[in-house]
């Protein structure tokens, strides 16, 4: 097949004109491909049948509209993440393990097109002075791409893939990714507006837990997101979407995340959440929680609660605030009220290893207190991990929060 469109495309490129083409509504232009492709075999005696005369005419279609190759992959639900590593190696990730596809692209031209294809839809632009970008798919996935010189072997793509399903803490629990106490504690401090960051590695599913999370805010309230790429799923009506921008060729027009947390203050949000905090914004979110934005939700990459602390103070520190440890201590501690703890384990699955409240300072230290914690037992046959959580049995801090919520008796009983 691939033999058989490398002859053919070219000829069928030659006969059409592309730039109306690609107007066209994708059955009628299927239709006529079709039509055209059966005289260019015949021209070229090339014997198909008439379902690989179908696929040949998908094919090509992908190529003209859509991803090319890629398009197949993100056909399957099964496939959470798609890694291009050069033309010939395409990785994708199924139930948490990584494989080798069998998909492949003619050549690191034809990968550059894509590219090109990809960021272009959303008015961004890849090229040796911007060598790489983040983006989005019309779906929602997410997707990273560099190429040369920065990357070696050439054009990368790595895509996270949109879920179409929307998670909630009920799934979690079915899927053993979390108790039932610790779901009930989740709810409700979702609920009682506690300023809540969810840390983890990449690929640990911490923006899927936050839009399961996001799912107990009040329809009433006003929600601003903001992302560098915009793939958070928000259920209620009011909710305001804010994206960065990249600067353009001139090196003008950026406008970075602490722009848009900046100007969020002033577009009078109940809550602000942000996909992913990992510079400067981390100062003018931590003021917004401290100023009356409670309810605030964010994702951050560490691997333990008290690293995810530690990553807000270097955060801090990177973006040139002079605040005495002592008082940036105090803006954390102050601020953030949950640390919610999500891994990716050996064997695939994705679970919340720890549930950890932010109690306050005692002396320069930021105390802590483990509600709950994942603890690992063993393996079974088939190489799944054996464990379970275990509750601390301690009173969380945010009990007196709950009870002005009218929840505090079900956030007892359930730990």
């Amino acid at each position: 097949m691939e033999k058989a469109k490398d002859v053919v495309q070219p000829i069928l490129m030659d006969q059409i004109d592309v730039s109306t083409a690609v107007k066209l509504p994708r059955e009628e232009l299927a239709r006529q491909i079709a039509d055209l492709l059966s005289d260019i075999l015949l021209e070229q005696k090339i014997r198909l049948n008439m379902q690989e005369q179908r696929e040949l005419v998908e094919m090509i279609l992908n190529d003209m509209l859509g991803l090319g190759p890629l398009e197949a992959l993100l056909c399957d639900d099964d496939i959470a993440d798609i890694m291009v590593n050069g033309f010939d190696q395409i990785y994708v990730e199924k139930m948490g393990k990584l494989t080798l596809s069998d998909v492949k692209f003619r050549d690191n031209a034809h990968v550059m097109n894509i590219c090109t294809r990809i960021v272009s839809r959303i008015g961004r632009r890849i090229d040796e002075s911007q060598p790489l970008v983040d983006a989005r798919l019309e779906d929602g996935s997410r997707v990273n791409i560099i190429i040369p010189p920065l990357a070696i072997d050439g054009p990368t793509i790595s895509i996270r893939k949109f879920g179409q399903r929307q998670f909630t803490l009920d799934d979690y629990e079915a899927m053993m990714s979390c108790s039932r106490e610790m779901a009930i504690v989740l709810r409700i401090a979702s609920r009682c507006r506690l300023n809540i960051l969810i840390s983890g590695g990449t690929g640990s599913g911490k923006t899927t837990l936050l839009n399961a999370l996001s799912q107990q805010i009040d329809l009433g309230e006003r929600i601003v997101t903001i992302e560098d790429a915009a793939e958070l799923q928000m259920q209620q009506p009011h909710v305001v979407r804010l994206e960065t921008r990249p600067a353009n060729l001139e090196g003008q027009g950026e406008i970075t995340m602490r722009d848009l947390v900046k100007n969020s203050l002033r577009m009078r949000p109940d809550r602000i959440i942000l996909g992913e905090v990992r510079g400067g914004e981390a100062v003018d979110m931590l003021q917004a929680m401290n100023t009356g934005h409670d309810g605030s939700l964010g994702t951050l990459h560490a691997n333990t609660p008290r690293e995810a602390l530690m990553r807000l103070e270097n955060m801090i520190m990177l973006a040139g605030v002079s605040w005495p440890s002592q008082a940036m201590k105090m803006q954390i501690s102050s601020a953030v009220d949950l640390i919610v703890q999500i891994s990716r384990m050996r064997d695939g699955a994705r679970r919340i290893t720890s549930i950890s409240e932010v109690i306050g300072m005692e002396g320069e230290v930021i105390t802590m207190q483990e509600l709950f914690k994942y603890q690992f037992t063993g393996l079974d046959a088939d190489g799944n991990m054996i464990g379970g959580w275990e509750s601390a049995g301690l009173r969380p801090h945010f009990t007196s929060r709950a009870e002005y919520f009218g929840l505090d008796r079900a956030l007892l009983e359930a730990v």
